[in-house]
Formats: C-alpha cells, sequence, structure tokens
C-alpha cells in the first residue's frame, strides 16, 4: 500500500484515539509491528496551537516515518491553516478527522457530523489537499446514521478532491462504539475506489484481521481500541497474515519490561504529575485479565508518583512470573 511517496511495509495501521495516540504509544506500536500511527486530534482552532496540549500532540521527536497528524474542525481555512501548521512541524501526513462520533466534536459540525454536508466535505478537502505539498488522508464512519449512508458519495468526493487514502470505520455516527461494525459498506466503497482504502472497527484478533482484509478487499486495516494495552496485537496479526499460525502468548518478562519502557516514556513525555495520571490507564489495560490484577489496578489509581508505580508494577510482575513464564488471561470476574 502506497500514500503518496510513502510505501508501507505491512497493512497495519494504528487508529488514532483521543487521549491514547500520544508519541510514546505511536512509537511502541511500530516497534511492536505496527507500519503507521496516527496522531491523536489536533484541533484546526489556531488560538489552542500554544497550548502544551497541541504543541505536546505536534511532537514528533525520534519518531519513526512516516508520520501522519489528524486534524479536526469545520472551517475549511482554518483545517487547511492547520495543515500547513503541522507540516512545518514535521507531519509527513495530514489525515482529516471526518470520523469521531464524540458529541463535543460533532456539536461543532466537526467530526462524523460533518458527514451531513457534503458540500462542506468537499471544500474542506479540496482546501486541506491545496494547502499542503504532502499526502492527505481522510476517515470517516458509512454515514450519520443507519437510513444515512454515505460513504460511497464521500469517497467519491474525496478522490475528486485529491485525498490519498480513506480510512473507513464500519459504523455510522449516531452508531459511536455500540453493537457491531458492518464491513458490506467499506467492501462497496474498496469496489468502487481508485484509492487505498483501509477497514475499521472490531478488529480486535489476527482472524479478525485477515477475515476483514478478504471480505472487503482493503489495502489494509486500522487497529485502536485492541491495542490499548496489548500493542504487540501487530506483531500477532503481522504473523498470522504470514503463517496462518498463531505466536505464542508473549513472555511475562517481556511484557513486564515493554510496560517499565512505556511507563519511562510517559513520565519523560508529559512530565512526572501528568505522566502518573496518564501512566494508570495504561497500566490498568496492560494488566486487565491478568491474575491478582483487579486488586493491584485499584491500588496503583491510589500512588501519585512516578516511582511507587514502577515499584507496584514491579512486584505485580514478579509474582505474575512465578505463575508462569507466558502470559496467561483469566475472565475478568476473577482476576
Amino acid at each position: 500500500m502506497q500514500i503518496g511517496t510513502h510505501i508501507l511495509k505491512n497493512k497495519l495501521i494504528v487508529a488514532p484515539m483521543a487521549g491514547v495516540t500520544d508519541r510514546p504509544f505511536r512509537q511502541l506500536c511500530k516497534i511492536m509491528g505496527a507500519d503507521m500511527a496516527v496522531s491523536e486530534m489536533v484541533s484546526s482552532n489556531s488560538l489552542l496551537w500554544g497550548s502544551q496540549k497541541t504543541l505536546r500532540r505536534a511532537n514528533h521527536e525520534g519518531e519513526v516515518s512516516p508520520i501522519s497528524v489528524q486534524i479536526a474542525g469545520a472551517d475549511p481555512k482554518m483545517l487547511a491553516a492547520a495543515a500547513r501548521y503541522n507540516v512545518e512541524n514535521g507531519a509527513q501526513i495530514i489525515d482529516i478527522n471526518m470520523g469521531c462520533p464524540a458529541k463535543k466534536i460533532c456539536n461543532v459540525m466537526a467530526g462524523s457530523a460533518l458527514l451531513q454536508d457534503e458540500k462542506l466535505v468537499e471544500r474542506i478537502l479540496d482546501a486541506v489537499v491545496k494547502a499542503v505539498d504532502i499526502p492527505v488522508t481522510l476517515k470517516i464512519r458509512t454515514g450519520w446514521d443507519k437510513q444515512h449512508k454515505n460513504a460511497l458519495a464521500i469517497a467519491h468526493i474525496a478522490e475528486n478532491s485529491g485525498i490519498q487514502a480513506l480510512a473507513i470505520h464500519g459504523r455510522t455516527r449516531a452508531c459511536a462504539y455500540t453493537g457491531t461494525a458492518e464491513y458490506d459498506t467499506i467492501a462497496a466503497v474498496k469496489a468502487a475506489a481508485k484509492i487505498p482504502i483501509i477497514a475499521n472497527g472490531d478488529i480486535t484478533t489476527p482472524e479478525k484481521a485477515k477475515f476483514i482484509l478478504a471480505y472487503t478487499k482493503a489495502d489494509a486495516v486500522m487497529i485502536g481500541r485492541a491495542a490499548q494495552g496489548r500493542p504487540w496485537i501487530f506483531r500477532e496479526i503481522n504473523h498470522y497474515l504470514a503463517t496462518d499460525q498463531y505466536l505464542q502468548p508473549p513472555e511475562v518478562a517481556e511484557i513486564h519490561q515493554v510496560l517499565i519502557n512505556h511507563l519511562h516514556d510517559l513520565y519523560d513525555f508529559y512530565g512526572e504529575y501528568s505522566g502518573v495520571r496518564i501512566a494508570r490507564k495504561h497500566i490498568s489495560w496492560y494488566t486487565k485479565g491478568l491474575v491478582g490484577s483487579a486488586g493491584f489496578r485499584q491500588s496503583m489509581n491510589q500512588l501519585q508518583t512516578s516511582d511507587h508505580q514502577i515499584i507496584e508494577t514491579n512486584k505485580f510482575f514478579s509474582k505474575l512470573a512465578e505463575e508462569g513464564q507466558r502470559l496467561s488471561y483469566i475472565k475478568e470476574g476473577n482476576s
């Protein structure tokens, strides 16, 4: 799959997730087998560009190419300016968000709310593509609601505007993250499209990734929530696509070290105070379903320093290693 001059080595992309796909997480997923990771949304509002949050989101220091940055908004001129700003800060691909179902995004007619106004979609895509000399991609949902699925029409507009790849989440805006994703719409778009199509939604296992690639004929899959606390899912999928075989579960010692390294990256990136608080959700995701993790996660939320988080994480994984060499998950109710 190719996006502009960027040739992807595999079919796995990390979905943009607000509050999750920061630089430490993107880098980790790339190490674990993802070939591209899209940043969390950067606002098109220039008043926010000097904020600490936006400066961090535009920080790509040491990140492996290609660097894809997602922008969000509803005003063509502001989005064009946001695209230029991010190119100046190292972006190699600009991704436009028309997929986020969050009310605070849709209430300002951004994200997936834009799918209701195809003329505005066209103006936005034209403005952003003309504003920068790097590839522009688009992420959408299948439509606004089940009665108004217009992914095919949006894909046609995108192609005509010069968009170089289209990611489609297999739900409508109205569905948010409820129910199950459907892939017929993605397959229909792929059958009609001349640009690369990326399938997204409920890709949680290696066999699901293989099924969706075969069913939709998509050029790649985009994985979001399934990678939270399990970034090694990318190497598991790559191995399964290549061999039809499952990798063994990772060794406790390896994931212990992966998590410790991730925590240190978070502390360095955000500073002690914010780093400790952001680390809590990652620790919870990594350990969910592991023996003894319920009590550990609860106590972790009370810890106030990075030193204490590291000490308790080391204790937890040392104890886990006594149970067996490889990660072994149990039902959440018994953890």
